[in-house]
């Protein structure tokens, strides 16, 4: 028997162990497949290392820094580019304006010269500066930018950008979940634009290192960094067939037998959650199964040979006719990622379309890319990634759900979640979530003790 077990071998689960095992706790981890890590999946190929799922972290979160600190690995950042990025609008690409990956373009003169806007649109963007603030607690993203800043903006600038973060289609994405750096920015200073402008100011050169962060060996070298620190009480290849609650513990169901524990951690994607605990908290399981999530894939394609590509990647606005919601030029975007004089070119997909089976994934990114240079190239290499379950959308009224979930939860005394559909679908949200729920689980255990 164990004080806690921790179902579920991606980031937020390593990151509850390990906050367990710094407590000194004794917990088990049990994974459903082979491997750990989630949906970060790093893989090294004939010279290429691609990353599957998320190929980075937001460098001014600190979580994760923290993590890989706490391990002696060292980050990197991406290679310099000016511009960055590109939007594809109209049959061409567009530098994106600079400051967008805060969502809200903080350069006003980088705004007034984008194609991206027509004159009338840019014009109705301006209009942002003399808007009262909005009375609702709660928006959604189509609803906000397009009340702020005009629909052009929406569906030229914030659409192509919030899609490529979430997946799936951003109109209904909630602000107060999903961007809640915009809902600030309008209550300290009503204009979104001044207070992006201020903000930037503010930061400096603050963002000089970059955004984002990986690690030489990819994300995936803190997976193993992680999973080594655990040792032995990692079981993977275990998944948890069932949960029963007991007086006072749980019994875990597995094929190799069962195992009890007086708390559990549950950072499994939301549906396998909601499995588990479908026959104790139908309140929570519906709830759970209420989220609504968007599959996504990934496709990396190897070239040998240097494509005609700028910037780190492409995101593709609605209407262009592709099949991918963008590229990232990974051999531009981080050092050492393919041979010298190669390239690697990774697509992603969401939707409908991430349903297709691997060899069809790549043949779509194949064509999509084809489509965008103009020309014939073929692939040395292909890697394609599926994640059935995908990325969980912030609806409108997201965290309010969230804490009905938890107040389900309360029934079960001794259940805790974590994961990306709680409060952050980034790698720091996600290691956050896994430490939060593993300190729940010490207090619980604290009091259950006693006296």
């Amino acid at each position: 028997m164990a004080q806690v077990a921790v179902v579920g071998g991606g980031w937020a689960g390593l990151a509850a162990a390990l906050a367990l095992k710094e407590a000194g706790a004794d917990f088990l981890l049990l994974e459903a497949s082979p491997r750990l890590g989630g949906k970060v999946r790093t893989l090294r190929q004939g010279g290429f290392l691609v990353e599957g799922g998320p190929d980075a972290s937001v460098r001014y979160k600190r979580e994760v820094l923290e993590l890989a600190q706490a391990f002696g690995l060292e980050p990197i950042g991406t290679l310099p580019q000016r511009p960055s990025a590109y939007i594809l609008r109209k049959g061409r690409a567009h530098p994106i304006p600079e400051g967008l990956f805060q969502v809200v373009p903080g350069d006003l003169r980088a705004v007034a010269k984008t194609p991206l806007l027509s004159l009338p649109g840019k014009l109705r963007a301006l209009l942002d500066l003399l808007l009262p603030r909005g009375a609702k607690e709660d928006e959604a993203l189509k609803e906000f930018v397009e009340r702020r800043l005009g629909p052009e903006v929406y569906r030229a600038l914030v659409a192509p950008l919030a899609g490529g973060i979430y997946g799936g289609e951003p109109d209904e994405l909630s602000m107060k979940a999903a961007f809640p750096q915009l809902l600030e920015l309008e209550r300290r200073h009503r204009s979104l634009l001044l207070g992006a402008l201020r903000a930037r100011r503010g930061r400096g050169s603050r963002e000089e290192g970059g955004l984002f962060f990986s690690f030489p060996e990819g994300l995936g070298s803190l997976t193993q960094r992680m999973a080594e620190a655990l040792g032995e009480k990692v079981l993977p290849a275990t998944p948890v067939l069932g949960l029963e609650p007991l007086r006072g513990r749980f019994r875990l169901h597995t094929p190799k037998g069962a195992l009890e524990a007086e708390a559990v951690v549950l950072a499994t994607p939301a549906p396998q959650a909601a499995g588990l605990l479908r026959p104790f908290l139908p309140e929570a399981t519906a709830l759970l199964n209420g989220l609504p999530h968007a599959p996504a894939a990934t496709v990396s394609l190897a070239f040998p040979e240097e494509l005609p590509l700028e910037g780190h990647g492409l995101l593709v606005a609605a209407g262009e006719g592709y099949r991918v919601r963008g590229f990232t030029w990974t051999h531009k975007k981080w050092p050492h990622r393919a041979p010298e004089g190669f390239s690697l070119v990774r697509a992603y997909l969401s939707g409908e379309a991430a349903r297709l089976g691997e060899a069809e994934l790549a043949r779509v990114a194949l064509e999509d890319l084809r489509r965008f240079l103009g020309r014939e190239v073929r692939p040395s290499h292909a890697f394609a990634f599926r994640f059935p379950e995908g990325m969980p959308s912030y609806r409108v009224g997201h965290l309010e759900r969230v804490e009905r979930l938890e107040m389900a939860l309360l029934k079960a005394p001794g259940v805790f979640l974590a994961g990306n559909y709680l409060e952050g679908v980034g790698l720091p949200e996600v290691v956050r979530s896994g430490r939060r729920a593993a300190e729940r689980a010490l207090a619980y255990l604290a009091l259950a003790q006693p006296s």
